[in-house]
């Protein structure tokens, strides 16, 4: 048995070779953490390791023992953090699918740099897979919760 701690929540998980994206929709039951490509590539199913963005997809269960996981719905209870506030102001999701992880990525960017260049979103943005192309729209929406004084 592997004891997680998602989102300040205790779960515990048989299986310590599982991925930790199935732990966290299948076992933990909190969906807005998405299978994208499952190899790592795509983005969506970015979480926070303790306060770090990871690709859950590619992360065992038995690795994220002992660890911090925040998830989306871990972010805020409400809908209040800056990110997501910014989000909604901006119009940044069309179909919506990959915009958690899009969040949790800039959420860690933010917590790490509170006044990111284009360069640095860029950078930390760099591989979260917009299929509707909504880029320009999470640009300006990470500068807008800096101006919102947006952390991870």
């Amino acid at each position: 048995m592997v004891a997680l701690k998602i989102n300040g929540r205790d779960v515990d998980v048989e299986d310590g070779s599982m991925p930790l994206l199935w732990a966290i929709r299948d076992i933990a039951g909190l969906t807005g953490t998405k299978y994208g490509c499952g190899i790592q590539q795509c983005g969506a199913c970015t979480v926070h390791m303790d306060g770090a963005a990871v690709r859950s997809c590619g992360v065992t269960v038995e690795a994220a023992e002992g660890r911090e996981i925040t998830t989306i719905e871990g972010l805020s209870d409400d809908g209040s953090h800056p990110l997501q506030q910014a989000w909604c102001e901006q119009n940044v999701p069309q179909c919506g699918y990959c915009q958690a992880g899009q969040i949790m990525s800039a959420a860690s960017l933010l917590r790490d740099n509170r006044a990111p260049t284009d360069a640095d979103i860029e950078g930390a943005m760099n591989g979260n897979i917009c299929r509707c192309g909504t880029y320009k729209r999470i640009r300006a929406a990470i500068r807008r919760a800096v101006e919102l004084g947006g952390e991870g």
